[in-house]
């Protein structure tokens, strides 16, 4: 099926699907929606599926379904979906979207866990609001953890315990160190409530990382 075509199709339907990389003309139905309301939504759907001791692995915006009648989002696409044991058993890196994989997943952590699925979260919210992938650019291993890392700041052992290894072993040593940036120059969109949420989402250390239920309770949604 054609681009257009499928497009079409999509907006014909009652449900609708956020594809912000299909077309950039796409964007503006993004921006007529309540994009803090769909973050809860979100987060309702992947912390249902984290207390069911299922990880999502494939978090992005075409996977996200819309009921333009009723504003409702829902999680889509559970085709890489797995269960997950406490303590966490070792699964496959070569899961998730390249420009959503938490950086665990691309320095090739022997285990993983929810915080993959937040990290792919954070990198939804702040596309939703800026109207562009938060980490968009050249593809390869190296080009995309030197943006992540430029922005958030480059890992050290005090703010990542174990990151040298990993960083070792997949030759990210030579990345320069980067401090972090302000938030609001990156998602300038986003108050400070906002910017909070969304650097809990998206701390290095898997194990800072916010949780779904915790997300939910952040101030961020005090008035929906």
């Amino acid at each position: 099926m054609r681009k257009k075509k499928r497009i079409k199709l999509l907006t014909d339907s009652p449900i609708w699907v956020i594809c912000l990389l299909i077309e950039k003309f796409y964007n503006f139905w993004l921006f007529s929606f309540n994009f803090q309301q769909f973050l809860r939504h979100m987060l309702l759907g992947i912390f249902h599926c984290h207390s069911n001791g299922v990880l999502h692995r494939d978090l992005k915006p075409q996977n996200l379904l819309i009921d333009k009648e009723t504003n409702t989002l829902k999680v889509a696409d559970f085709g890489l979906a797995r269960t997950f044991d406490i303590p966490v058993k070792p699964l496959t890196p070569t899961v998730v979207t390249f420009i959503y994989k938490g950086p665990e997943l691309l320095l090739g952590a022997p285990t993983y866990s929810t915080p993959v699925d937040m990290w792919s979260i954070g990198c939804i919210f702040a596309e939703m609001v800026n109207g562009c992938p938060l980490f968009e650019g050249e593809m390869g291993l190296i080009p995309l953890l030197s943006r992540i890392f430029e922005t958030i700041g480059t890992p050290t052992e005090n703010t990542w315990p174990g990151v040298t290894s990993l960083l070792i072993s997949k030759e990210a040593h030579r990345i320069p160190n980067f401090p972090p940036k302000d938030l609001a120059t990156v998602v300038p969109g986003l108050e400070n409530a906002g910017r909070d949420l969304l650097q809990k989402m998206l701390y290095l250390d898997p194990s800072k990382r916010i949780s779904a239920k915790d997300a939910l309770e952040h101030e961020y949604f005090k008035d929906i």
